[in-house]
């Protein structure tokens, strides 16, 4: 029978600390939650700025949804594209510096729909090797071909893009790597783009709301702004709603909604998310203390935690590795963090290249110095055996 094949397989992952499972929340995201029916302190989330239940986020999500209803109804391109939507665009477009936006239902379905609309049969993607499954699938979906460098060698990239003579050019990169934490080398990245005349795709999930003045992102960090450049980033994350949106020139955000399959044939998001991104983009560039919080909060890990077996991985982020190498290993010291009430997820191969299994500690802004105290003792007592 198919399904004794399946099951085989699985089995074998279990076997090799591989198996993935899903564990369901009885509250809202918050430092301290409520996990099958047990209360933990997480650093798992990537709320990073504490607002997925901030109370001006429920009541616009609320308005919202009394305003235009549960769902939109249709795509975009149909009749599901609202004023609601319309307004968070524009406003999206003006908080990352760009001419336009364009609204996605995820992250993921954003890259798959950037890529596959701009290049093609006869085009080049050249990506990064440790970036985001998305982008990796992206490109598969494109037909174009593909170059992939070693993780931020910019060397390797030039070389890469200089045997390249025909065709369109797309360097695609995450801005913050989501399994590392470390930060994309834009400016050098720009200027390799500018040489060889190719675009520049930034995934900034993980950096918007977060980096850069007023939290706008990546390429504000570096004070970047090209028109070269095309931006997307997630609304899910340091937002702390849903959704995606990409930021570019008019004629870039026009060819997608026109040509991005994942844009076009897909239901619009519930107007209800657009109403409270929109708050939640105020409560951002008015989020200076928050940042400056988590910023305390990564030096006082990073300080506490040196001197353990598992060493962190070089991030100035809210992701911050610990590498252990060993898939069992990974899985046994999340399990032994859990039973003392603290929950950090256990980051194995695919998503991770092999030998470098890893606890993936996300911190927030609404933690507290004493929430990371805690893990920092806990896991100094682990070590200790």
């Amino acid at each position: 029978m198919p399904f004794n094949v399946l099951q085989n397989e699985l089995n074998e992952r279990a076997a090799l600390g591989l198996l993935r499972q899903r564990r369901t929340l009885q509250s809202p995201q918050s430092p301290h939650i409520l996990v099958d029916g047990k209360p933990y302190l997480s650093f798992c989330s990537n709320d990073y700025l504490g607002l997925a239940n901030h109370p001006q986020l429920i009541a616009a999500m609320q308005q919202g949804a009394a305003q235009y209803g549960a769902g939109a109804g249709a795509a975009h391109l149909v009749s599901g594209h609202t004023q609601a939507h319309h307004e968070l665009e524009i406003a999206l477009a003006a908080f990352a510096g760009k001419p336009a936006a364009l609204l996605f239902s995820t992250g993921y379905m954003a890259n798959l729909g950037i890529v596959q609309a701009l290049v093609g049969k006869g085009d080049t993607v050249f990506a990064d090797k440790l970036n985001h499954a998305s982008l990796n699938d992206a490109m598969q979906l494109a037909r174009a071909d593909i170059k992939r460098y070693r993780h931020g060698d910019m060397l390797q990239l030039n070389q890469l893009l200089a045997q390249t003579q025909k065709g369109r050019k797309l360097v695609i990169t995450d801005a913050v790597f989501s399994m590392d934490g470390d930060i994309a080398p834009l400016p050098e990245l720009l200027a390799l783009c500018e040489q060889h005349d190719a675009w520049l795709l930034v995934d900034d999930a993980h950096g918007f709301g977060v980096l850069g003045e007023q939290g706008r992102g990546s390429l504000a960090h570096f004070g970047i702004a090209t028109p070269r450049i095309i931006y997307m980033a997630t609304l899910g994350k340091a937002a702390g709603v849903f959704g995606a949106f990409v930021a570019a020139e008019q004629a870039v955000i026009d060819t997608l909604i026109n040509h991005a399959h994942s844009y076009i044939y897909t239901t619009a998001t519930p107007p209800a998310l657009a109403s409270a991104v929109l708050e939640s983009l105020a409560l951002i560039a008015q989020g200076h203390e928050l940042r400056a919080h988590l910023q305390g909060l990564i030096a006082q890990l990073r300080g506490g935690l040196r001197g353990l077996p598992w060493p962190l991985m070089p991030s100035a982020t809210a992701i911050q590795p610990l590498l252990i190498g060993d898939n069992q290993a990974a899985l046994d010291l999340s399990a032994a963090l859990r039973e003392r009430g603290i929950w950090v997820a256990a980051i194995r191969p695919p998503t991770v290249p092999q030998g470098t299994a890893r606890l993936r500690i996300t911190l927030s802004s609404a933690h507290s110095a004493a929430d990371v105290t805690r893990l920092i003792g806990a896991l100094h007592e682990l070590a200790q055996g």
